[in-house]
């Protein structure tokens, strides 16, 4: 391939990627288990609310709970059964939220009427009725995302992928690229635009190729820098275009969608299929049988590890998500939701088990931060139960994407540190 000027943001972190364990792993399908736990908080934004009672008989995709607000997704069964009741949960935050308890049976499968994939409004209506939300992990609901209250000229595609260990975004590149590709084109149907740029990290070269073959997209190849995938980083490597403080990528023209994300707009719009399963990796050291897998959404994180041969006794770190963003948990009880990608199980050799000390003030936080933010001054302010003087240095702006954390050599919990003052904002609010 000819040498290619490679696009990047200004600061970020180098880290290795560790995607070697599942990148050549095609996609498998994860076998049905007898017991699903579908989350009504699955997005942000207020919870659905449920539409099925305790007894109910379900069909494979069809609508068990409705859109619970301005902000908010519908949901829709995985599988056929009958429906046990709504159940009080931990989720994966270890807050307790409801969930609704379907114990699997035989049944039929249950689709969307046709849509005309001409019309602009009728794909956002489709998109809002199939309940999908982006796939990348923020789970903002896409038919709100879709209904920009500023023009925009310009749909980008985030194909970076840059966490570490997660390999589904890749799997679905190389194996749907066409269906990514068409979702792509409806989505900037709906949006009135014309202009469509993927931007895909240097780490990916077959899926980069892939995508090159379209003549009228415009694939953008990203040096691996992480936090790469980072919205306002993407945007500025891509398009040279920068969100202002507290702005939003339609403040720039722009709107951002995820490669799942197009693939469940994909299966919506032309399989009528509404959004109840997606691709996840499942990797680390710790895992005996690393895979991608397509999982049903309320499957059990432990049906998943079993599946996968089980975990390791060296595993010392179990995490929902990838290492930089995700979240680390305390057991296997938890299930799959619409934002998961990956369930990373680390051994002593990738997690750092080291206790934080006092901070030196070597200020490498700060020239890690993509954002330009000064973390350890909110740090040192939330441990003091100043939170108001976090703002100053930046708390509101910070994406949580854990740069800060991996290089302080003082292994300061500087996210944790981070949410909490968010939090107590919130609250103070």
């Amino acid at each position: 391939m000819a040498k290619v000027n490679l696009k990047t943001f200004h600061k970020g972190i180098h880290c290795d990627d560790n995607k070697h364990i599942t990148r050549d792993k095609p996609i498998e399908k994860m076998p049905l288990v007898d017991d699903y736990f579908v989350s009504l908080s699955q997005h942000i934004g207020a919870p659905s609310v449920a539409v099925v009672e305790k007894g109910d008989t379900v069909n494979e995709g069809q609508l068990i709970a409705k859109e619970g607000g301005n902000v908010s997704a519908n949901i829709f069964s995985p599988v056929c059964g009958q429906v046990i009741g709504t159940e009080q949960r931990l989720n994966k935050f270890g807050v307790p939220a409801n969930y609704i308890h379907i114990k699997r049976s035989e049944g039929q499968v249950a689709t969307l009427p046709d849509i005309d994939k001409r019309d602009a409004i009728a794909i956002k209506e489709r998109i809002a009725l199939a309940g999908i939300v982006g796939l990348g992990g923020a789970g903002f609901p896409t038919h709100i995302k879709i209904s920009p209250k500023k023009p925009v000229d310009t749909l980008i595609i985030n194909a970076a992928e840059c966490e570490p260990y997660l390999t589904c975004d890749y799997r679905l590149m190389i194996e749907t690229t066409d269906d990514i590709i068409t979702g792509a084109k409806l989505l900037a149907k709906s949006l009135n635009v014309s202009k469509i740029i993927v931007g895909i990290e240097e780490n990916k070269l077959e899926a980069y190729q892939l995508l090159q073959k379209y003549s009228d997209i415009k694939t953008v190849l990203l040096k691996k820098k992480y936090p790469q995938g980072g919205e306002k980083q993407l945007i500025f490597a891509v398009s040279g275009r920068k969100v202002p403080a507290k702005g939003l990528p339609m403040d720039v023209g722009v709107v951002v969608q995820n490669v799942a994300t197009c693939k469940a707009v994909f299966d919506a719009c032309i399989k009528n299929k509404p959004l109840y399963e997606r691709v996840i990796t499942v990797s680390g050291l710790g895992v005996n049988n690393p895979k991608n897998l397509l999982v049903r959404v309320g499957t059990p994180y432990a049906k998943i590890l079993e599946y996968c041969g089980g975990i390791k006794d060296e595993t010392v770190k179990l995490i929902s998500g990838g290492p930089m963003m995700g979240v680390a948990l305390i057991d296997t009880t938890g299930v799959v939701s619409k934002t998961d990608s990956g369930l990373i199980a680390m051994t002593e050799e990738e997690a750092s088990l080291v206790q934080p000390s006092p901070c030196i003030s070597c200020g490498r936080c700060a020239a890690s931060c993509p954002m330009n933010l000064m973390p350890m001054y909110i740090d040192f302010y939330t441990q003091a139960g100043d939170y108001t003087t976090s703002i100053k240095y930046g708390v509101e702006h910070c994406i949580e994407c854990g740069c800060c954390s991996y290089v302080c050599p003082a292994k300061r919990a500087l996210v944790q540190s981070i949410k909490l003052c968010k939090a107590k904002l919130k609250e103070k609010n």
